[in-house]
């Protein structure tokens, strides 16, 4: 036990597990997508869709897509900001099968028209578990650098990319991999011991194959 399993994260209140996570949820979605959000549907399952809306999750997830973070005072103030920003968003209950019970999906279109959806849920003390990315499952915590790549299901794929790390000196700390049918989509998520620099992201996305790559940091998020 350290510290911050103590205290807690720094955060506006009033749950680390249905505020402060949910906070996070959003801000990552937001990463994940790459760009300002214009429309959301948000759906909440299992205690979040019980006790959430007591709890300001709904305001929570939607300042994370404003890109606030945990600690932002606006939070409570979301949905005006929302309004101002051109956010146009819908909160929903469903039931997610064998999910976390504190449970959001995230089905998000950004202004240049990409879209995204997210399953993640909200562990405690402010941490969360990406669940599913666009369907396909990644379960990864985002506690330390995270590069998630999206690309074809063809083989060399993996090797290019592990030279590329190899060769910019980041150490692997683990490798997920992940499709949704031979030969189709697929993900790979790594996280790795050390920060990964813009130029290395950029030699990533030159590869032949990669349609998508996402650094997810870790200070201040």
């Amino acid at each position: 036990m350290n510290i911050f399993d103590i205290l807690g994260p720094v955060m506006v209140g009033p749950s680390s597990s249905h505020t402060a996570g949910a906070a996070r949820i959003g801000y990552i979605t937001r990463k994940l997508l790459g760009s300002r959000p214009k429309k959301a549907r948000i759906g909440l399952s299992g205690s979040f869709a019980a006790t959430g809306r007591g709890h300001g999750t709904d305001r929570a997830l939607v300042a994370g897509l404003l890109g606030m973070k945990p600690d932002d005072m606006r939070i409570p103030d979301s949905f005006s900001v929302a309004k101002q920003e051109g956010l146009e968003f819908e909160i929903y209950n469903t039931q997610i099968k064998e999910a976390h019970p504190n449970t959001a999906l995230l089905d998000v279109e950004g202004v240049d028209g990409k879209t995204i959806v997210v399953q993640a849920s909200s562990l405690g003390g402010g941490r969360i578990m990406l669940n599913e990315l666009d369907e396909i499952t990644v379960n990864c915590t985002g506690a330390c650098p995270t590069l998630i790549i999206r690309n074809e299901d063809s083989p060399g794929q993996v090797a290019e990319v592990t030279s590329v790390l190899y060769g910019k000196k980041v150490n692997i700390a683990t490798l997920q991999l992940h499709r949704d049918k031979r030969g189709g989509y697929a993900v790979m998520v790594i996280e790795t011991d050390q920060p990964v620099e813009p130029d290395t992201i950029r030699d990533l996305e030159r590869l032949n194959g990669i349609s998508k790559v996402t650094y997810i940091e870790t200070e201040g998020v």
